[in-house]
């Protein structure tokens, strides 16, 4: 069954599936640095009044499902999520990620943006997608 979300003069549901890839596809996160960047990413989202409904990766592409409010444009609210993420990571982890990268001033994930409408798929089918692409797979 469809959830919807409510607002003082809206109803709505725009899920999305999304991914950041880090830059050059640098196989350096760690399953640590991919919780870090959930807690971040679900924070941005909360203040966007966005729900993070699913995050997950690899060692060089993060996952996630979200539930985007209508007032905030998709591409924001990705950028405030990619910078914020890029940031504390960066300052965080800064012995483990340097190595990865020439130009250190550029940040973590590349330039790219990927977001689609997760309105034809299952929600279902989306997280076991997400999930597929787990800490723990290699």
């Amino acid at each position: 069954m469809q959830e919807y979300r409510k607002g003082a003069h809206s109803v709505f549901s725009i899920v999305s599936h999304t991914y950041f890839v880090t830059a050059y596809r640098r196989k350096c996160l760690t399953p640590v640095m991919i919780g870090r960047i959930a807690e971040v990413t679900a924070r941005i989202c909360v203040i966007n009044d966005c729900i993070q409904l699913e995050c997950d990766g690899e060692a060089d592409q993060v996952h996630f499902m979200l539930d985007l409010h209508p007032k905030i444009a998709p591409s924001t609210l990705l950028g405030s999520m990619k910078a914020a993420s890029s940031r504390i990571l960066r300052k965080e982890f800064e012995p483990e990620l340097r190595p990865h990268f020439r130009n250190w001033k550029k940040g973590l994930w590349g330039d790219q943006l990927y977001i689609r409408s997760a309105g034809g798929a299952p929600l279902e089918t989306l997280k076991a997608y997400i999930n597929a692409h787990s800490r723990g797979s290699k």
